[in-house]
């Protein structure tokens, strides 16, 4: 039986790419290609694939977050990130959050498949250019110094709509939340984070890549 893969990335031409090399595996079958990532996760909390390859930096819902999700909801599916940030921080968010491998976008074409083998056979799959000892550390969790790990999750999900300059009301109603309770994250964040103003606050998101400018 093939491993049921699921692609998701916002730029059509990347993730066509990957549903190429994917889908030319005997042992491989991409089932599904989506460019939206909260569409994705319900879809693939739905299907339940044997694999997920997520884009790190995805609109309205990053591919970290995305992790999260899946994984809390539906540990079956094994998460591929894919990304274009080889530092420490970004590898520990991912793998963290439930990923068990962490691609480099510039590298996917030639360690995708391989990447997929391994974690679909319960392994772990970090980019060769990456150092062999930073899995370890990210497993352990003896990587310190990351902000971000102050906020929840919905706290970096209302943080990211909020860099994005989607209104309150959107937001609220995405994520299902009050105007109010929309209201009291960024407070609540803004404390946490020690930020002064909304504008300090939108900088430390681009800053720390909860969102990407492209």
């Amino acid at each position: 039986m093939p491993i049921r893969v699921v692609i998701v990335d916002d730029h059509e031409v990347v993730a066509e790419g990957l549903r190429f090399v994917v889908s030319n595996q005997v042992d491989m079958e991409v089932v599904d290609c989506m460019h939206d990532s909260r569409e994705a996760v319900r879809r693939i909390l739905e299907t339940k694939p044997d694999v997920a390859l997520l884009d790190h930096a995805m609109p309205g819902l990053n591919g970290t977050e995305a992790a999260a999700i899946i994984h809390e909801r539906n540990p079956q599916t094994r998460i591929i990130m894919l990304s274009m940030h080889s530092n420490r921080i970004h590898v520990m968010r991912a793998l963290q959050a439930g990923a068990s491998g962490y691609v480099l976008k510039k590298s996917a074409a030639k360690e995708v498949v391989e990447a997929i083998r391994a974690v679909h056979y319960g392994g772990r799959y970090l980019s060769r250019a990456l150092a062999d000892s930073v899995i370890d550390e990210i497993v352990d969790k003896r990587g310190g110094g990351d902000p971000l790990q102050q906020l929840s999750s919905r706290e970096r999900q209302v943080l990211q709509m909020l860099a994005e300059g989607h209104p309150v009301q959107e937001i609220a109603i995405t994520l299902s939340l009050s105007p109010k309770t929309v209201e009291t994250y960024r407070t609540r964040m803004m404390k946490k984070l020690n930020l002064q103003d909304f504008a300090s606050l939108v900088k430390f998101a681009i800053q720390h890549d909860i969102t990407s400018l492209d």
